[in-house]
């Protein structure tokens, strides 16, 4: 779900036609919970030897290690913060999904996604890749020391430090503790939506996007895991071409999935419940404190309590940058007010919702 790092600019920003604003605000970021949920069924239905099958597939990041103690205090009715980003290495799997001819692995999906105290209900805060941020020093996995920089993408952040750093990143711009940090690429996502046998979504224009290469007629589509890897990926089809427009996409097609697997008898299909834990955690990637289907569950079953009718996905308020109007920068004090809800366990003002950069489509309320 990325592109390059370092990416030419995007087209400018002019209103789009004939095509309705994205539902911004949506519960979306419940997929999370549920993919989580079914880790716990295939784990606990299932033989040991899946068990231990799936298990092997995890791989973690000792996020504390990394970072060390120059970090957020953790409040102690801060609740939950767990950063959730989608990347693409290009290698494996993922060479044969039309991700593009560059090297490395990238992340443009994030997510900033927090459980008030209680776990009754969670909110997901997206933030777009080409957001100008200040990149902390950062210490890369080779052991090497990356130095701070200031103006830089938001994405090309994974790229040149890995994950531990993107987590560093977003705690220096939100001044918000991640509790946790879980990582899903173009692999896993694509094999979980085949693994559900697709999922159906309505659009209100045609949409051609030679760069993801999404090909779709306005209506109705029920689209596999590659055209659904296009959908999320597309941004040249739709609005101004910014990323902005794609977040709406992207917000849009969770929803769908979700309904998808809410429609599906996971409880009563144990090989499907295997089959779809088996594709995410081939491709899945948490901190250490999340890094194994015994904790995995037992983070699970802690938020039981989480009514997915509550759930909301906004974007992180941006504004056009005045130095490159195709990039985008945290909008003030909208940015300031919305972390410091997210930090304080407070409810966020609707103000702090409103997105002046909205992609040429209206922004949330």
């Amino acid at each position: 779900m990325t592109t390059q790092a370092v990416e030419s600019p995007s087209r400018s920003h002019r209103s789009p036609k004939g095509r309705k604003p994205p539902r911004r605000g949506r519960r979306t970021g419940r997929w999370i919970l549920l993919s989580l949920a079914v880790l716990v069924l295939a784990g606990a239905g299932t033989g040991y030897w899946l068990y231990s099958d799936l298990n092997g597939n995890i791989k973690g990041v000792d996020i504390d290690k990394a970072l060390g103690d120059d970090r957020p205090e953790k409040l102690p009715t801060s609740g939950q913060n767990i950063l959730v980003l989608g990347s693409d290495s290009r290698a494996g799997a993922n060479a044969a999904l039309n991700t593009g001819n560059v090297s490395g692995a990238r992340s443009d999906t994030a997510l900033v996604m927090h459980i008030p105290e209680g776990r009754t209900k969670a909110v997901a805060i997206s933030i777009p890749r080409d957001t100008l941020v200040t990149r902390p020093e950062c210490t890369k996995s080779d052991g090497s020391k990356l130095a701070s920089a200031e103006r830089v993408m938001f994405n090309s952040v994974y790229s040149l430090a890995g994950p531990a750093c993107v987590v560093k990143t977003v705690e220096e711009m939100s001044g918000v503790r991640m509790d946790h940090f879980v990582e899903i690429d173009f692999a896993g996502f694509k094999g979980l939506v085949d693994a559900i046998g697709g999922v159906t979504v309505t659009v209100d224009q045609d949409i051609h996007d030679t760069s993801s290469g999404l090909d779709l007629t306005a209506g109705t589509h029920k689209l596999n895991g590659t055209e659904s890897l296009q959908f999320v990926r597309t941004r040249h089809g739709i609005g101004d071409g910014s990323d902005l427009g794609r977040i709406g996409l992207q917000q849009e097609f969770m929803i769908a999935l979700l309904s998808e697997i809410k429609k599906q008898d996971l409880l009563g299909s144990p090989t499907k419940a295997y089959k779809i834990a088996n594709n995410l955690t081939e491709s899945l990637t948490t901190d250490s404190g999340l890094a194994s289907l015994t904790k995995l569950a037992r983070f699970s079953r802690s938020m039981n309590g989480v009514d997915p009718a509550t759930m909301e996905t906004i974007m992180l308020p941006v504004a056009y940058d005045k130095t490159d109007p195709n990039r985008v920068v945290a909008a003030e004090p909208q940015a300031t007010t919305l972390w410091k809800a997210i930090r304080t366990d407070a409810t966020i003002p609707e103000s702090a919702k409103k997105s002046p950069a909205t992609g040429g489509t209206s922004s949330s309320s």
